[in-house]
């Protein structure tokens, strides 16, 4: 793995706003093309080994949470248990996902994994890709993710409970809006039949117990860019038990076990020393480690300690929750760029990489989006 730097393209915010990418620099600098990553073919199939065996050892996770009743260890309440339950038993669709990777050219390892709620989508997908057809069209990049979304929605179009599928997201998030947009346009390209709503614009009708869109339809499916801990703490958050039938909700209810910290743990507990894990324990095991909380996003609220002393540190909203304590790994330093790879899974499957690379040792919402090829 190399960092080049390189010559960005005249009038590039023209083209990746035509392109949909409106987000490219809300606070500075977030997509930043004039540097890109070169990997070997090698690198590339290693990562893609290691993103499928880690989707493995997650389904097997979950399902070791489910049997052993480790729901309190993720501050899941026991009425909700049934909702998880229920999405598992009947593989529930899931779109996507994406493993945070350190990579230092040799060894690949799992920092977290953003289960539920992931972005950074159309970057990866649609941004990078045509940057690539730009910047040197023999080449290659790790990155089959557009497609394989359209395929997914049409292998699980037949299983929804009706043609209309619904998408929604917070108000006054760009990212977000796009993400999902972008994320519409792939179902619709698949014969699904998508409708875009606010999250706030979600009713539900007591007499007819369901969840009603702003037409005062049904929605009996719909892809939520919004956390399952914050729906459960919400007024409607009760009903999604007794809804589990007639509405849903993508990503599933079991993702709930594996976008908390807390399942980095479970993973070592149950597959000690496994060359794409750290060890994650709930309390400091040595001297250096990083403690993140159970539910944090962006970054926040981390804290890196080596011998003692703090590398780096975020602030934020989040750490009520607890926290988990893993191993420090060192990451690559290109001249003070340290960046993460963002690994795909689409339908449970490795579809290709994104990378963020930051000033620090921290991944949060400063840091920057570097496209990448391989040869």
């Amino acid at each position: 793995m190399r960092r080049l730097t390189i010559k960005e393209r005249d009038n590039w915010q023209q083209t990746v706003e035509s392109q949909g990418f409106v987000f490219h620099s809300p606070d500075g600098e977030y997509w930043n093309e004039s540097a890109c990553y070169e990997f070997r073919e090698p690198e590339i199939l290693a990562i893609e080994k290691a993103t499928n065996e880690l989707s493995d050892l997650c389904l097997e996770a979950v399902q070791h949470v489910i049997d052993k009743n480790l729901y309190a260890q993720f501050d899941i309440a026991p009425e909700f248990a049934e909702l998880i339950e229920f999405s598992w038993d009947n593989d529930l669709p899931s779109i996507y996902g994406r493993f945070d990777l350190a990579y230092d050219g040799r060894e690949i390892k799992l920092l977290e994994f953003n289960a539920d709620t992931p972005t950074s989508l159309l970057e990866a997908a649609v941004i990078q890709w045509f940057w690539l057809q730009d910047f040197d069209r023999s080449k290659d990049q790790f990155n089959s993710i557009h497609e394989k979304l359209i395929a997914h929605f049409q292998t699980i179009k037949p299983h929804l409970i009706s043609p209309e599928l619904h998408f929604t997201c917070v108000r006054d998030s760009v990212e977000d809006y796009m993400t999902v947009a972008y994320l519409m346009d792939c179902a619709k390209q698949a014969g699904c039949q998508p409708t875009f709503l606010y999250m706030d614009e979600i009713g539900y009708d007591g007499q007819r117990r369901e969840f009603q869109g702003t037409r005062q339809e049904p929605i009996n499916g719909v892809f939520k860019l919004y956390p399952y801990e914050w729906m459960l703490n919400e007024e409607f958050g009760k009903h999604l038990v007794e809804t589990k039938s007639t509405t849903r909700w993508i990503e599933p209810a079991w993702k709930m076990i594996l976008s908390n910290k807390i399942i980095l743990k479970v993973l070592w507990d149950m597959f000690p020393n496994h060359p794409n894990l750290l060890r994650t324990d709930l309390l400091p095991f040595c001297s250096e480690y990083v403690r993140k909380p159970k539910l944090s996003r962006e970054g926040a609220n981390v804290q890196v300690m080596k011998s003692g002393k703090v590398l780096a540190e975020t602030f934020g909203d989040y750490g009520e929750e607890g926290y988990v304590y893993q191993e420090y790994f060192q990451l690559p330093d290109f001249e003070g760029n340290v960046p993460v790879l963002g690994s795909w899974l689409i339908g449970g499957e490795s579809a290709g990489i994104g990378i963020r690379e930051s000033k620090s040792l921290i991944t949060d919402n400063q840091s920057r989006f570097v496209p990448h090829y391989f040869v």
